[in-house]
């Protein structure tokens, strides 16, 4: 009889436990921009699975959109009220972070990033440090993941069918970009038969290469558009001239018919498109994405030896990262660094796990592997990632690693948030395209962007 008992009991509480359900998962919401190849994608399920490993209970729902996607697609979110807790593009930085900051869409993370900030290289960090006008203070934002500046790419056989050596690309900025044009291009088609480009020039409206090329152009000519606190300078003669100068050079290649027709329409995939096709000699390239696509296909085991030997000899021997010519001045060029920003949403529906995630994420033993995955394409944010022997042991990434050395600066967008909105428009490729498509004088053009750039960022912030 008491056995029979101590049975029941023991039955009904497992009934009792059987009816009560599992623990419920968390779920935290994630999207992040497509990579530009697969190691890139698998750096990032990577560290996301590692995550979910050491925290068992939670989740991450990861979508992944095109970079032409991801701001539409998050605006849409935010405007519906729905956003995802943790949210990353490419092109954020340039286009959406600092307003969304301005405009109080943003979490502070001050909580998640200030214990951390001796880590950081400083300018990279100090792009995260955004002005919320609600809040009317400067805080942590947004967090940086990585960084890009502008390179040059070039395809040495190209070069030597054209019967030209490296040893006799010129140093000067004039020099430089005519040897592409003048010499190179008509050499090449002569001896080859075949009707290539002398320089892949990004002018798509579409395209954040063609604005931070075009910018880069700029910066040859030592203009600066704004002051350390946001105030516009554009009313200064001399960055009038300096525009005129950046945007006459920017055209020149196109109007000489050393660009290919096509490339007033391209989006950001297309100057690698056309280099890899080998219709440019040159391109330049806001990340080595373009030597790195090789190096990706040569360790991808779902393609043919053929294949794989084809990508090897092209990231080894024929494809050459270098950086810009001296400015027309003869100093050298100081490059400036987009740092690529992720976010976390004010009204993120799991705010806690958010910035679990992104304090996990930021890790030197997790962030590091993630760069790192993307072989190149993007620069560290952080000191010890940016001295790991993966930038010094490779002739292109050192490239990049002695570029970011020698000193960054920041963009505009960092002291005047209005500029996300000009970057946005892209009135400077706007500007390209009056002058090759409308027929503008070069003169018009600029001080149409001025006017531009007056009233959409005037008031400074």
């Amino acid at each position: 009889m008491k056995l029979r008992t101590v049975l029941a009991a023991t039955l009904a509480a497992a009934g009792v436990m059987a009816a009560v359900p599992a623990a419920a998962q968390e779920t935290l919401t994630v999207w992040w921009v497509k990579g530009f190849y697969k190691a890139e994608d698998d750096a990032l399920f990577a560290a996301i699975k590692k995550y979910e490993a050491k925290h068992k209970g939670v989740k991450v729902e990861l979508s992944q959109y095109p970079i032409q996607d991801m701001i539409p697609k998050t605006v849409a979110a935010l405007d519906s009220g729905s956003p995802p807790d943790v949210a990353y593009a490419d092109v954020y930085d340039f286009q959406v972070t600092a307003k969304w900051a301005f405009d109080d869409k943003l979490e502070d993370i001050s909580s998640v990033i200030s214990p951390m900030t001796a880590r950081f290289e400083p300018v990279a960090l100090s792009t995260t440090f955004l002005y919320d006008d609600k809040a009317q203070k400067r805080a942590y934002y947004a967090f940086p993941i990585k960084q890009q500046t502008m390179h040059i790419q070039y395809w040495k056989d190209m070069l030597a069918d054209a019967g030209f050596k490296e040893s006799d690309i010129p140093k000067g900025w004039k020099d430089y970009w005519s040897f592409w044009c003048d010499k190179v291009q008509p050499a090449y088609r002569q001896k080859t038969g075949k009707r290539g480009f002398g320089i892949g020039q990004p002018l798509g409206v579409d395209s954040s290469d063609s604005f931070f090329s075009f910018l880069t152009f700029m910066d040859a000519y030592n203009v600066k558009l704004v002051n350390d606190s946001g105030k516009l300078l554009v009313d200064d003669p001399t960055v009038r001239t300096g525009l005129i100068n950046a945007l006459t050079d920017y055209t020149a290649p196109y109007t000489k018919g050393c660009a290919p027709p096509s490339a007033t329409s391209w989006k950001d995939p297309d100057n690698n498109v056309a280099f890899h096709n080998k219709t440019t000699v040159l391109t330049h390239n806001a990340t080595i994405s373009i030597a790195a696509k090789w190096l990706d296909d040569m360790n991808n085991a779902s393609l043919t030896d053929a294949q794989r030997a084809e990508a090897k000899k092209n990231y080894t021997e024929l494809i050459a990262t270098g950086a810009f010519p001296d400015k027309p001045d003869g100093t050298k060029m100081k490059y400036r660094a987009a740092v690529k920003t992720g976010v976390i949403f004010k009204n993120a529906k799991n705010m806690k796990r958010a910035k679990e995630f992104v304090g996990f994420l930021l890790q030197e033993e997790n962030l590091t592997p993630y760069v790192e995955g993307s072989l190149g394409r993007w620069f560290p944010v952080t000191k010890a990632g940016q001295q790991s022997a993966f930038w010094k042991n490779d002739p292109h990434r050192l490239t990049v690693y002695n570029q970011f050395m020698a000193g960054t600066s920041t963009f505009e967008f960092t002291k005047n948030y209005k500029f996300t909105v000009l970057n946005n428009e892209n009135v400077w490729a706007k500007a390209a395209n009056r002058v090759l498509n409308e027929k503008v004088p070069v003169d018009k053009a600029v001080d149409e962007m001025i006017a531009r750039i007056k009233t959409v960022a005037g008031s400074g912030q």
